[in-house]
Formats: C-alpha cells, sequence, structure tokens
C-alpha cells in the first residue's frame, strides 16, 4: 500500500462511516481501503461498542505470561542480592543452583529480575556492557602496541 499522508484513526473513521451509509459494497470498500473484510467488520463492530475512540489500536501486551519466574524464586533472588550486593547475576543463578532450588533460572533471567526490581543502575549496566571497537577517521590516526611480556628465545636470552 503506497504511503497516505492520513493519520490511521482518520483512515479508519472515513472507513467506518462509509461502511456505515451502505452505498457501497462492503467487500469493495475493504479492497478500497487496503484491508480485509474481517478487519472491516472489527472496526464497524468497535465503532458501534464504542465510538470514535474505540478505533484505535488496542494493546498487544500479553494477558498472561506462562512462563514468568514464580514471585518465590524472585524473592529469593533478590534475597541473595541483598546480602551479596557485588554480585552479578551468574553468581546469584550458580548460588542458588548450589543450595539445590529446584526450576533456577538462567543467568539472563536473574539479570531481568534485578533489573526489574531497580538493583542494577544505569552506571553498572554501562560498566558491563560489551567492548566496542574503536575507528578512527583517516589511517594511523592512533598506533597500538601489545606488550606480550618476557619470554624466552632460542640462544636463552629474553
Amino acid at each position: 500500500m503506497p504511503w497516505n499522508p492520513q493519520d490511521t484513526m482518520q483512515l479508519r473513521l472515513e472507513f467506518v462511516t462509509l461502511a456505515m451509509q451502505q452505498e457501497i459494497a462492503f467487500s469493495e470498500l475493504c479492497q478500497r481501503f487496503g484491508i480485509s473484510r474481517q478487519t472491516g467488520y472489527k472496526w464497524v463492530e468497535r465503532y458501534q461498542a464504542g465510538g470514535r475512540e474505540a478505533l484505535g489500536d488496542l494493546s498487544r501486551r500479553p494477558h498472561s505470561s506462562p512462563n514468568r519466574t514464580c514471585n518465590e524464586l524472585e524473592a529469593r533472588v533478590l534475597e541473595v542480592r541483598s546480602q551479596h550486593p557485588a554480585w552479578s547475576a551468574h553468581k546469584i543463578s550458580r548460588r542458588l543452583k548450589d543450595q539445590g532450588l529446584q526450576g533456577v533460572p538462567s543467568h539472563s533471567t536473574v539479570n531481568a529480575i534485578l533489573q526489574r526490581h531497580g538493583c542494577i543502575g544505569e552506571k553498572a549496566s554501562a560498566a558491563a556492557t560489551a567492548w566496542t571497537r574503536f575507528e578512527r577517521a583517516e589511517p594511523n590516526e592512533l598506533w597500538q602496541i601489545d606488550f606480550k611480556g618476557h619470554f624466552g628465545m632460542l640462544d636463552q636470552r629474553r
């Protein structure tokens, strides 16, 4: 569908008003707006139920998260973190496994729990980010040398 300068709400309202006038066949109207008939019927039903405000996008958030970590386990993660504030998610996860807890989440899940509860600040997250490659605008603008230390040579010198 080509770019259209109108906003989505305006297009939906225009579609619904034309559909309710019933001057144009519904399938032709849907084809003209580039939507399926199922979507067209959905918009008309929403408009009849709630008016103009009902034509807006609905939340895409799931109603439930069946794989979410249970509250008891989250509390245990937060308890270990409060006892050892310098420990990483890796170490907390390993500690819980060593204590014999069943269903201990992975370190990435432990990290998500800590972030969700505000235990990891922006400064700590920035310090833990992966190394990034440095680049310069011109060749030879920056030189670097790696010192490998003293090592033995064939003639027994260092």
